[in-house]
């Protein structure tokens, strides 16, 4: 127990070590200031504005922004498509894998280009080495760099003043790749090469084992896309068995690792927000109420796999020593990382979009499973992904400035700009298209005949394995609760529909809601119009129980009779 409040602790320093100075490196990038990596990056910005034909400095008006990332999203997705629908005659494919169904490769086009990573296949049996690479690999990166363009467009539209643009798509994203995400990655998967992780393109190898039957040893370039997995938040293993496959995650230290580069850039942004509104404390304030959900969240889903059995009057195990000792939930977790290991990586996946797993969540208690659920449903907003969960957590934010300042007779205002219909039309919008999404279709799919046939269990936790699903599809996680096939057109389908509504919908929303404050004079300090303090506890408060309100109560009806009733009945049964 006390080794978990040591790695605990660890965690956190480390996460409050590298917040500033990748906070200010950030800054530094997207306000064009000298680095220590121009040399590498600046070529390659080069080449990818000459082969895109694009202008990187030119400012563009909240419209050209979108069509600027709708047009290369939706080319991303073409690329995607193509390549997996024929990757059966493509390069690069020695384990002779088949071109992908139309509607598998329709799901995981759109899951890679929405940063989702929604598997509905096996890595290692669904994917050749070419799609892994040119296809998967390049969407890790880029739908990543599109969620850091998008919060930094929203972070001008704050920080700005009466102005008609809010950047360049274009030269948003190449700072999120060339300086932030391709350098970092080689560096990370340096480290995972050492500690074991494969990187070649070899055949896959035919062992004969002592008993006399074969084994086949999947091989290729796993160290890169573990990199980017991780760092991008995005999730898709290369495995199917994903981070607890000891070729994705070998060692302690490889996990250790890879739970502190999904939260790296999303705690950094907070610092990078601070400095461009030019109010630290404001960062700080937002890093502080995330880290409280944080902490709560992961204490749950700890407590309930320490002591599930304990819940169900399953309280002891005496030894032939005759000790005592209470049992733990250790069905589904990798015994080289244990419990807590397990539930800090799931808990940060779940609390940010990325995805992986280093267990198997559907043999999780169903409190612990549905801590998952309620960190995806919340928006991702506990940190969340790169750009994505800071994005999220400002739409609280201005929620709850909108609703505080009512009850109190003051016009909203946020950081200097006033928030009104408009904005809130925008903010609203964002907050409801993503459980709007998993209410419908997990109701859908739950009367569809076909589903039934694709569970592994029946009842309560059925339905919390198809509402996993497109909680996971539609707030753009990625991770799954298994016991569901997912491959079936109409699964594919319907997911691959919640991954674009709940990324793309959004991100629309958010883009002219930033058009909206960009163009927006300073408020005026009369009584009338002075803000709230935004950096206060109480204020703090209100956020949170704006989150567990909007994004808690949206989802419990569907939780009590997913988890909440498996629980109930587990608990009856034993």
């Amino acid at each position: 127990m006390y080794s978990n409040f040591i790695l605990f602790a660890l965690f956190i320093l480390v996460l409050l070590v590298i917040r500033k100075p990748l906070g200010a490196y950030i800054y530094k990038v997207y306000h064009n200031e000298k680095t220590w990596l121009d040399y590498f990056a600046k070529p390659l910005e080069y080449l990818f504005a000459k082969s895109l034909h694009v202008n990187l400095t030119k400012e563009q008006t909240p419209k050209a922004y979108l069509s600027a990332l709708l047009l290369f999203s939706l080319a991303s997705f073409a690329f995607v498509y193509l390549i997996l629908i024929f990757q059966g005659v493509l390069p690069l494919n020695p384990a002779g894998i088949a071109n992908m169904s139309w509607d598998q490769a329709f799901n995981t086009a759109a899951s890679f280009v929405t940063n989702t990573n929604w598997q509905s296949y096996a890595g290692e049996t669904g994917v050749s080495y070419f799609a892994q690479m040119a296809a998967l690999a390049v969407q890790n990166f880029v739908s990543a760099a599109v969620g850091i363009a998008v919060v930094i467009a929203l972070i001008r539209g704050i920080s700005r003043y009466h102005e008609k643009t809010i950047g360049n798509f274009w030269y948003d994203i190449s700072k999120a790749i060339f300086w932030l995400l391709l350098p970092f990655c080689i560096v990370i998967a340096l480290i995972y090469i050492f500690q074991g992780v494969p990187q070649n393109i070899l055949a896959y190898f035919h062992i004969h084992t002592l008993a006399g039957t074969e084994q086949i040893i999947p091989q290729g370039p796993i160290a890169s896309q573990e990199a980017i997995k991780s760092l991008g938040t995005n999730g898709g293993g290369f495995f199917n068995a994903n981070s607890a496959h000891p070729y994705e995650n070998p060692t302690i230290l490889t996990n250790f690792l890879q739970v502190i580069s999904i939260f790296a850039i999303p705690v950094a942004l907070t610092y990078t927000f601070g400095k461009y509104v030019n109010n630290a404390k404001q960062g700080w304030f937002i890093f502080v109420v995330m880290l409280v959900l944080f902490i709560v969240s992961l204490s749950i889903m700890t407590m309930a796999e320490l002591h599930g059995p304990n819940f169900y009057g399953a309280h002891t195990l005496t030894d032939m020593y005759g000790q005592t000792h209470h049992l733990a939930n250790m069905e589904g977790k990798e015994v080289r990382f244990g419990i807590f290991h397990s539930t800090l990586y799931n808990t940060v996946s779940t609390a940010a979009s990325d995805g992986g797993v280093n267990s198997v969540i559907d043999s999780y208690t169903p409190i612990g499973g549905m801590m998952a659920m309620i960190n995806m449903a919340l928006g991702e907003v506990i940190f969340g992904g790169i750009g994505a969960g800071l994005y999220g957590f400002l739409m609280f934010m201005m929620l709850s400035v909108f609703i505080a300042s009512l009850m109190i007779g003051r016009i909203p205002s946020f950081l200097g700009k006033r928030i009104q219909g408009t904005e809130m039309k925008w903010v609203m919008l964002t907050l409801l298209i993503s459980p709007c999404c998993v209410l419908m279709f997990s109701a859908i799919a739950f009367v569809y005949p076909d589903i039934k046939a694709s569970l592994t269990n029946s009842g309560a936790h059925g339905f919390s394995e198809i509402l996993y699903a497109y909680i996971s599809a539609a707030n753009n996680n990625g991770s799954a609760f298994a016991g569901l096939n997912a491959n079936t057109p109409f699964l594919n389908v319907t997911l691959g529909i919640a991954m674009l509504l709940g990324r793309f919908v959004t991100i629309f929303a958010v883009i002219m809601l930033s058009g909206s404050l960009v163009m927006k004079k300073r408020a005026s300090e009369g009584s009338s119009y002075t803000s709230l303090a935004t950096t206060s506890v109480v204020f703090g408060a209100l956020v949170i129980f704006t989150i567990l309100i909007v994004g808690g109560l949206t989802i419990f009806p569907a939780l009590a009779i997913g988890p909440i009733l498996d629980h109930l009945m587990l608990a009856t049964a034993l």
